[in-house]
C-alpha cells in the first residue's frame, strides 16, 4: 500500500471533500428549520383567510413541505456535485423499479386531492371511514388522520377512504338518538308514553325541532317495546343517548310501573304465591 499516494489523496482531496459533508449538513440543518418555518407560516396565513378551511390549509401546507423538502434535496447533492440533469437522469433510470413500488402510494395522493375537491368530510367531523370509528384531525397527501372514540390515532389511506363507504355524522344539524323501552302488558301503553315523551324533552342539548317521538315498535309477550327518539347536535350524541336511558328508568320508577315479564315466569310467580 502506497501510504504517500494516500495521504497525497487526503491533502489533495480529503479537505475539499470535507468541506463538502460540512456544507452538506449545514444547509440541510438550516433548510429543515426554515421548512418548518415555512410550513407553519404558510399554515397560518392559510387558516386567516376566510374562504379556505382548515382541512383545505392543512393539505396544502404539507404538499408544500413535501416540494421544499424535495428542492432541499437537489440543493445537497448540487454541493456534490450531482447536477439536476444528472438526478433526473438517474431517476428515469429507476423509474420503472420506483414506479412500481411507489404505485399504491400515487394512488394514495390521487385520491387525496378527489377528497380535497368532493369535500365528503373535513377536520373535525365525525366519521366512519375504511371501517374506522373517529373524529378527523387532518386531512394529509397520503392518508386521513382519525382519533377515535377510545383515543387511539388511526391512519386511513386516502384510496381506501375513496373507494368505500363513506359516513359522516357531523354533515348535517342534527343526529337522532334511538334506543329502546319496554312496558308490561298492564301498563296504559298510551299514559307510558306521555310520560316518557315529556322526561326526554327536558333532557339538555335534546332538540326542540324535530320533537322527540315515543311510539309503539312492536308487541312483545312481556309486553309492548317502546321507540324512543330524539335528535340533537353530534358533540353532544353520548350525553343524550345514556341520559334517555336515566330518563325512562326515572319516569317508569316514578310512575310505579311493573317490570315486564315473560309469561313463563309470570306462572311460575303465581304458582309460588
Amino acid at each position: 500500500m502506497d501510504t504517500e499516494a494516500i495521504w497525497a489523496f487526503l491533502g489533495t482531496q480529503g479537505v475539499d471533500f470535507g468541506l463538502k459533508v460540512l456544507g452538506a449538513i449545514v444547509v440541510w440543518l438550516v433548510g429543515r428549520w426554515l421548512i418548518g418555518w415555512a410550513r407553519r407560516l404558510a399554515k397560518a396565513a392559510l387558516q386567516r383567510g376566510r374562504h379556505i378551511d382548515e382541512t383545505l390549509a392543512r393539505y396544502l401546507s404539507s404538499a408544500l413541505a413535501v416540494a421544499l423538502n424535495v428542492l432541499l434535496i437537489l440543493a445537497v447533492l448540487d454541493i456534490f456535485g450531482v447536477k439536476t440533469t444528472s438526478f433526473a437522469a438517474l431517476l428515469a433510470g429507476v423509474g420503472l423499479a420506483v414506479g412500481t413500488a411507489w404505485g399504491g402510494l400515487l394512488t394514495h395522493f390521487a385520491a387525496g386531492v378527489f377528497l380535497q375537491v368532493l369535500r365528503p368530510y373535513k377536520v373535525g367531523d365525525h366519521v366512519i371511514i375504511g371501517g374506522v370509528n373517529g373524529k378527523v384531525t387532518e386531512l394529509g397527501l397520503f392518508g386521513t388522520t382519525l382519533v377515535t372514540g377510545d383515543s387511539v390515532t388511526a391512519l386511513v389511506g386516502n384510496n381506501k377512504v375513496l373507494s368505500d363507504t363513506i359516513q359522516n355524522f357531523s354533515s348535517l344539524p342534527a343526529r337522532r338518538v334511538d334506543t329502546t323501552a319496554k312496558i308490561a302488558n298492564s301498563v296504559n301503553a298510551h299514559e307510558a308514553m306521555e310520560k316518557l315523551k315529556e322526561a326526554v324533552a327536558k333532557i339538555p342539548n335534546v332538540a326542540k325541532d324535530p320533537p322527540p317521538e315515543v311510539e309503539i315498535l312492536q308487541f312483545t309477550p312481556e309486553g309492548p317495546l317502546l321507540a324512543v327518539r330524539a335528535h340533537t347536535h353530534n358533540d353532544n350524541y353520548w350525553q343524550v343517548y345514556f341520559d334517555t336511558h336515566k330518563a325512562i328508568v326515572d319516569t317508569f320508577g316514578a310512575a310505579g310501573y311493573p317490570v315486564p315479564e315473560t309469561p313463563t315466569v309470570q306462572r311460575a310467580l303465581a304458582e309460588n304465591k
